[in-house]
């Protein structure tokens, strides 16, 4: 079969390589790739293929499925599932994954997540959602000044600034929703109580009617060490999570999930794909921070080498609505990725800065180097975005897979490289 992939960041590469290793793809394209995309090679020894079309430019993409037609095409990022690519595949007779436009609200829309978490009873943060600054502010001052204030739309991961005091959130409201220091998404600001507690990611993959649940991963989303800085899109994160037992899971995914699939039934709501909730485990019990509709990055990195399920044929059967008749497999090894990223990222940062040391990375054993904001440019691969590079490592112990991704990122080097060295700290260090 041939399969298209959208996307060009860490998470595409962790795609396209999972993809890869299936028996099912004869030929596989993604739209536009990085440096690490294009070179993977499928099953049948041909290479994947990068294509020059942004994963945004939905009439391009449609141009190329019909005159490629792939039998299934894959999408990443969350723009075009805002965007409606699902829909206008589908509406020209493409099997694409990825939830369609309405369901990709869950994460386009905090707004809309946070009012269906209300009407179902799934476990939240007391919040409020605002067009208006003033009341905005007047909302950050009921809660003390401990806030969450988030941009309403989609900002790349970016769009929420964590406030401890009256002054802070009205400043951090300001800049969403006066100065729109995340553009159009700040038109409306959505404004929650600070949960105090330990943050893990939750992973469901879901067919409309089923939901499988992923193992823990935990993500680092501040850029420096010790969680200071500002948010990122992600700087590390690390598989499976000690915080909660597989019983503990489970019990969390139900508070979560079942009125989530009771809400989504009763509303009318098709969700085929990837259900990533953020979530806070507080003293009162779990508490949903936000939804995203699509694989986290870079949550897939270490999901995805613990994967031992066939990844096409997961795809295929959460399109097709069966689900139900699969059990997901996971290796019992730990897996940890740590994010190379360019000088000043997640502010204004340099590109096409020559990367090396790549090989001598990768041809450690239980390493992969996912890349995220790479390319190929006369020969020289070279960095294009804020994160560059995935360095990702599995092994038994999170202990040894720690120090493996971290002694793999150390043959790495490119200006202005910056990582940070706390990776899966929380895990090892004993709580004082």
């Amino acid at each position: 079969m041939k399969l298209l992939v959208l996307g060009s960041g860490g998470r595409e590469h962790a795609l396209v390589w999972k993809l890869a290793q299936s028996p099912h793809p004869t030929r596989l394209w993604v739209a536009p790739g990085n440096g690490g995309t294009a070179q993977e090679r499928l099953a049948n020894g041909r290479l994947v293929e990068n294509v020059p079309i942004k994963a945004e430019d939905l009439p391009q993409l449609l141009a190329f499925a019909q005159e490629h037609r792939p039998d299934l095409t894959v999408v990443g990022p969350d723009n075009p599932l805002a965007l409606g690519v699902v829909d206008l595949f589908q509406e020209n007779g493409f099997k694409i994954w990825g939830p369609n436009r309405r369901a990709a609200q869950f994460e386009a829309s905090k707004a809309f997540s946070q009012d269906f978490m209300l009407r179902h009873g799934i476990p939240t943060a007391r919040s409020g959602t605002f067009s208006d600054p003033a009341a905005a502010r007047r909302f950050c001052e009921e809660l003390g000044g401990r806030c969450a204030v988030k941009a309403d739309g989609l900002a790349l991961g970016k769009g929420v600034l964590l406030t401890t005091s009256v002054a802070e959130a009205h400043r951090a409201v300001d800049e969403i929703m006066v100065d729109r220091a995340f553009g159009a998404a700040g038109s409306q600001a959505v404004i929650q109580e600070l949960l105090e507690g330990m943050e893990i990611s939750l992973h469901a993959l879901c067919d409309g009617k089923t939901a499988r649940l992923f193992p823990t991963a935990q993500d680092h989303k501040r850029a420096l060490d010790g969680d200071q800085g500002l948010n990122t899109g992600g700087m590390g994160t690390y598989s499976p999570a000690p915080f909660l037992s597989e019983a503990e899971l489970a019990s969390v995914g139900r508070q979560i999930l079942e009125p989530w699939l009771a809400g989504c039934a009763a509303e009318g709501i098709d969700f085929r794909g990837l259900l990533y909730p953020g979530v806070m485990l507080t003293a009162a019990g779990p508490k949903v921070l936000e939804f995203n509709a699509r694989f986290g990055d870079p949550e897939t990195q270490v999901y995805l080498t613990r994967l031992e399920n066939d990844l096409v044929e997961l795809l295929m059967a959460s399109v097709e609505g069966t689900l139900n008749r699969t059990e997901l497999r996971w290796s019992s090894d730990a897996s940890v990725c740590v994010v190379a990223a360019s000088g000043g990222y997640p502010g204004d940062y340099r590109k096409g800065v020559a990367i090396q040391g790549l090989e001598a990375a990768a041809a450690r054993p239980g390493v992969k180097v996912f890349h995220a904001g790479t390319a190929l440019k006369d020969g020289t691969l070279v960095t294009t975005g804020g994160r560059v590079l995935g360095v990702t490592a599995w092994a038994p112990t999170l202990q040894r897979a720690r120090d493996e991704a971290y002694a793999a990122l150390g043959l790495v080097h490119f200006e202005g490289m910056q990582f940070r060295r706390d990776i899966a700290a929380k895990a090892l260090t004993p709580a004082s």
